[in-house]
């Protein structure tokens, strides 16, 4: 019976017939107001991780490392604001969607969304470390590490720090670890700086991104290396 409920509801919502449902076949299963939350920051993401960065702090308003119930909330709240939605959302419906979010990303059933499961709900535009370049036997050349840096140097002060260092760290992780959360994205931070910020100031200069840069292309050469 399981298997003949499984083969109808892909039938039904499987538009693509890969064998999955993804984040927009998903929104069709959700009333129109969840749709549209779901379906609103797919249509319109963030340019990077540091700006992913600045909304995590925002709204991890009791700095816990997660986004809550009641943070999930005002940030939903503020995102209908920022869509222009003309209809004033009850308190209630606020509830509802904010129990629909946590059902559709809350992947551990915690309660809560951990950094992993928000980047889901919040997507960036592009992960610009998984880009080519820093795979295989590409050599980096100083343009490449020129873009990098002005990615995540958001303020142009020459040094990558406070949540452009988390958002570029964010994107570190991705590479390798599928589920994080805050814990994990600072003892990330810990390691990395205490290898490569030689100068232990807490932040990363353009001499100091080139070789976080430099190792991760050897390592991604490594592992191709390996898999031969």
């Amino acid at each position: 019976m399981l298997a003949e409920l499984k083969q109808c509801f892909m039938e039904a919502y499987d538009d693509n017939q890969d064998g999955k449902i993804d984040i927009r076949e998903l929104a069709q299963l959700l009333p129109m107001e969840e749709n549209f939350l779901l379906l609103f920051r797919f249509d319109n993401p963030l340019d990077s991780s540091v700006e992913f960065m600045k909304i995590w702090r925002e709204y991890d308003s009791d700095g816990s490392g997660f986004i809550e119930a009641d943070e999930l909330k005002n940030f939903l709240r503020d995102l209908l604001t920022e869509a222009q939605r003309d209809k004033e959302v009850t308190e209630d419906k606020l509830i509802e969607y904010t129990d629909t979010m946590l059902q559709v990303f809350d992947s551990n059933r915690d309660g809560k969304l951990q950094l992993s499961e928000m980047s889901k709900l919040l997507p960036v535009r592009e992960n610009f470390l998984c880009r080519q370049v820093f795979k295989g036997p590409t050599v980096l050349s100083k343009d490449d590490i020129e873009r990098v840096f002005a990615l995540y140097d958001r303020d142009n002060n020459g040094t990558i720090e406070n949540e452009e260092l988390r958002g570029f760290l964010k994107d570190l992780l991705e590479l390798v670890k599928k589920d994080y959360d805050a814990q994990d994205l600072l003892d990330f931070e810990e390691t990395i700086l205490r290898g490569c910020d030689f100068n232990r100031d807490g932040k990363i200069s353009k001499k100091e991104l080139t070789m976080i840069l430099l190792a991760l292309s050897k390592h991604s050469q490594d592992d191709e290396t390996k898999s031969k």
